[in-house]
């Protein structure tokens, strides 16, 4: 049986206007900014005139493979099914970023009957959000250089500036560059990088600031460099604050969408979880708070990334916490978890599902346990899914006091999730969050906290510095930053710093290759293993099927 793309069931979806999606969530013509007929912008002073407080839900995932998990899709799909239900509900979502697009990826707006749209839109230049936070980027980049050429009244040391450019592609030819070549007047030679756009400390501003205000005093505190006596030099220092907030001025206004099936959708902001914070914008998800009475986020990748910097950052900078939460696995998954390839997924393998459970079993502990919130898995059923399989995970997450519900939104759309939507619901009225705990204390040190995320939430035995990552964290305390959270940038293909670790491995130590602050972020980013900061496109890129024909009509895009 032929199925339709993603692309030609977002193409088919009769939109409604933009206008009706605000009316549906409560917000006024006076605080909608439309661009164009389907999508809009929301101006904040909405959030301070809305005295709404919705329930929030988190979607996570199992640690992801090959096959496939669903994340988003179950996201915008349990949305869907709440409003089918009859409950006021709408979804904040990250937006997609154009390197995996063209690389990896294709698409990132959902699947199948549970999509965000216009598809094409989002998943290309939509309101213009990255190429603002790439251009405020560089900015930074110019005036520092800049002033290095004009003098260097500040004293930076040129070979350590920890600055670098971005743009939003996945382009390994730029990691490592040298620039400033050509003689004097063409600035001073340096080695340099390039990071990708959603990977940058302007993102992660970008997606933790509460209002302008607050954006700009977050971009001032940015350290750019060190100067020659060894001490910081930040974004304030060059005074390239109030242009880089001037950039950013109406990107930081939420984006306002539609599911397929019409409910609203708050599409804003977008960092890797694995090598950034990994979440959609504070602004985003405190208004989809203030517009219906449950809203649905996701966090990026497994629950060990995108959910540990949800709880532990996010949560932590913003003052919210979620009423329920929901990991994501698929059976196809799990088998490869326990050892199976991908074109050995179609039969039943109890074995190998034995073998790959811990994983899932791993994360929703995790989530229960660590965290203490209420959690539910949703299981994402493909057609080769036998019902000894679906018995076996439901039994095993039982034994933790979780419920299991299978999940068909990607066929079904809303009404695929309406069990789904039934059980979260039942966990926001039912259970309690008050007991609510992040996996470490403000006061902890730096190496207390990534230890604590190390042996409480990836399972392994401890860390392990290396040589130039010591010098970092004796930096980083001795200019007053070891009070800030970690946001730790490892593999997403495993809870160690080794991909081909698959399942829920132990006994490992995960090793800290090197530390940076992020002060205008407000947290400490920690490289592990070899994880990067621009990732290359693949032997085969996404951007290789995508076209457009005479009409303007985009295909290959998922």
């Amino acid at each position: 049986m032929a199925y339709l793309t993603d692309i030609e069931i977002a193409q088919s979806c009769k939109m409604k206007p933009i206008t009706e999606i605000a009316e549906k969530a409560g917000v006024g013509k006076e605080y909608l900014e439309p661009y164009g007929w389907y999508k809009a912008k929301i101006d904040l002073s909405y959030l301070k005139k809305s005295e709404k407080q919705g329930k929030l839900i988190l979607v996570t995932a199992i640690t992801p493979t090959p096959a496939g998990e669903g994340k988003t899709t179950t996201t915008i799909g349990l949305a869907d099914a709440m409003n089918l239900c009859g409950y006021n509900t709408c979804v904040a979502l990250r937006e997609p970023s154009l390197g995996p697009v063209f690389g990896v990826k294709g698409g990132a707006a959902g699947g199948g009957y549970a999509q965000v749209v216009p598809m094409e839109d989002i998943n290309l230049h939509f309101t213009g959000d990255f190429h603002a936070i790439g251009a405020a980027n560089n900015l930074l980049a110019a005036m520092l250089d800049n002033h290095i050429q004009q003098g260097n009244a500040l004293g930076i040391d040129v070979k350590r500036i920890t600055w670098k450019r971005c743009v939003d592609m996945n382009d390994r030819q730029l990691r490592n560059i040298v620039d400033g070549l050509g003689g004097r007047m063409q600035g001073i030679p340096r080695e340099d990088g390039f990071d990708i756009t959603v990977a940058s400390e302007i993102m992660a501003v970008f997606c933790l600031a509460t209002s302008v205000t607050d954006l700009k005093e977050r971009l001032a505190r940015i350290v750019v460099a060190y100067d020659y006596s060894g001490k910081p030099v930040t974004c304030g220092d060059i005074k390239a604050q109030g242009a880089m907030t001037a950039l950013l001025v109406d990107a930081v206004k939420p984006n306002l969408v539609q599911t397929l099936e019409g409910t609203p959708a708050f599409v804003h902001g977008g960092p890797f979880a694995n090598i950034a914070h990994g979440c959609n914008t504070v602004l985003a998800t405190k208004m989809a708070m203030s517009t219906a009475d449950y809203a649905i986020t996701e966090a990026g990748f497994g629950a060990d990334l995108g959910a540990e910097k949800f709880l532990d950052i996010k949560c932590r900078a913003a003052g919210i916490k979620p009423n329920a939460v929901v990991v994501v696995a698929t059976v196809r998954a799990l088998k490869m978890h326990g050892g199976l390839k991908k074109d050995q997924l179609g039969e039943e393998n109890l074995e190998a599902l034995e073998k790959g459970i811990p994983n899932l079993l791993r994360h929703v502990s995790n989530i229960k346990n660590v965290y203490k919130l209420p959690c539910v898995v949703a299981v994402n059923r493909f057609p080769t899914d036998t019902d000894n399989e679906i018995d076996f995970i439901i039994a095993k997450c039982k034994d933790l006091g979780v419920n299991t519900v299978l999940s068909n939104v990607w066929a079904d759309g809303g009404k695929g999730g309406v069990e789904l939507a039934k059980e979260v619901v039942r966990l926001c009225e039912e259970e309690d969050n008050s007991n609510f705990t992040f996996s470490y204390e403000d006061e902890s040190s730096i190496e207390e906290k990534i230890e604590a995320v190390v042996t409480k939430v990836y399972g392994g035995d401890g860390i392990e510095f290396t040589t130039n990552a010591k010098k970092q964290l004796d930096q980083l305390k001795a200019d007053g930053f070891g009070n800030l959270p970690v946001c730790i940038a490892k593999t997403q293909y495993s809870f160690s710093d080794d991909p081909t670790k698959l399942g829920a491995p132990d006994n490992f130590k995960v090793t800290v290759r090197s530390l940076k602050v992020s002060a205008g972020a407000g947290f400490i980013v920690v490289l592990t293993g070899d994880i990067m900061t621009m990732p290359g496109l693949p032997k085969s890129p996404a951007a290789e099927r995508i076209d457009v024909d005479e009409n303007g009509k985009i295909t290959g895009l998922f």
